[in-house]
């Protein structure tokens, strides 16, 4: 039994690995988006009806046109590069709600919400625009089928935990599991950080491939950073990057991103 279950995790990893386009991380996913854009697609309608849009033309002007032009940056790219029939699969939808909550999301497909709390941080258009390109890029990296993998890796290994240790005594199941538990707790929590990097990363670089000032992307880190107080939990901790990472890599990765958008906007096939 212990050798079927490595068996299987086996053949998921081996068949089912993917290379995430422009950062070329590999990822494991076989949650395919016949299983995943229907229901993501109803859940953002319900999601619609459920709360109310915001009032303020001006700002949700400014959501819709910014998603608008980085959906069409990033249908650019996959439609330069052999993926035709994934960009036909997104819905791109944009839309503000009325909501003092500092965040905002994208769901698989390409749903996205601002919330109302999150416009003081952007504090701009190109801020708009830096929080834009990160969600839109989760879609694009399809983050949200990656962890729904992960999470049934997670619960195979599970299963290999407990057939492996079904001979030993209760103390020592306890001990394995326990240690799996914890385990597989901070790796999921690595998982998520290392999905906001990548996020943050190609973020930036549809955002500048749209038009927008990508300087301004650590800036709303650092005006998040300022409405925090500057406390946040430990990273190891955390779904998150700290914001002094995200500001610091933001920062760094920023002369990359712009040769990547000039190469993608004058060409818009990978090298």
């Amino acid at each position: 039994m212990k050798k079927i279950a490595i068996a299987v995790i086996t053949v998921f990893l081996f068949v089912e690995c993917s290379t995430v386009p422009i950062t070329g991380r590999k990822r494991v996913n076989f949650v395919s988006d016949a299983q995943v854009l229907p229901a993501s697609f109803n859940q953002y309608n319900s999601f619609l009806k459920e709360n109310k849009l915001s009032t303020n033309r001006t700002m949700s002007n400014q959501v819709k046109n910014v998603g608008k032009n980085i959906s069409a940056a990033v249908d650019r790219f996959m439609r330069a590069n052999n993926m035709v029939d994934e960009a036909n699969s997104y819905k791109w939808e944009f839309n503000l709600i009325e909501d003092k909550t500092v965040n905002a999301w994208c769901m698989p497909g390409g749903k996205v919400v601002f919330y109302t709390g999150i416009m003081p941080i952007c504090a701009n258009e190109d801020g708009v625009a830096a929080v834009m390109g990160h969600e839109v890029a989760h879609a694009f990296a399809k983050h949200g089928q990656e962890r729904m993998s992960q999470g049934q890796l997670q619960q195979i290994g599970g299963l290999a935990v407990a057939l492996g240790t079904s001979g030993k005594s209760n103390e020592s199941q306890k001990i394995w599991n326990t240690a799996f538990g914890i385990g597989s707790g901070l790796g999921m929590l690595k998982f998520s950080r290392v999905h906001e990097q990548e996020a943050d990363r190609l973020g930036l670089v549809f955002m500048i491939m749209a038009g927008y000032d990508g300087t301004e992307a650590a800036e709303v880190w650092v005006r998040m950073s300022e409405k925090s107080g500057g406390g946040s939990t430990p990273e190891i901790l955390s779904t998150h990057p700290s914001n002094a990472s995200r500001i610091q890599d933001l920062k760094s990765y920023l002369p990359t991103a712009k040769k990547y958008a000039a190469q993608y906007n004058s060409k818009g096939v990978v090298k």
